[in-house]
């Protein structure tokens, strides 16, 4: 093992790994409950209510951990293929 090399530590690309759990785990918390989850997290994005998530599965408060401008800006450049850089 080489000691002599400077390890790299990525936060940003941590924080959306933990994103995209949180959002994967309100989406299966809205489907088991019987909701329209693609319905319901877009409703919460664009109002900021919420009440669009259920609180089944505590996805309610992990979907506020999430700060609704930073998620639309990745989806943006997710949806048009944009990378950050």
């Amino acid at each position: 093992m080489e000691f002599d090399k400077t390890m790299n530590f990525e936060v940003e690309k941590i924080q959306n790994i933990r994103t995209k759990e949180i959002l994967k785990e309100v989406y299966e918390a809205l489907q088991e409950k019987g909701y329209n989850p693609i319905n319901q997290i877009v409703g919460y994005i664009l109002s900021g209510d919420p009440t669009y998530i259920t609180s089944h599965n505590n996805a309610r408060n992990k979907i506020r951990e999430i700060e609704r401008d930073e998620l639309l800006e990745k989806m943006v450049k997710n949806y048009i293929g944009v990378e950050d850089a």
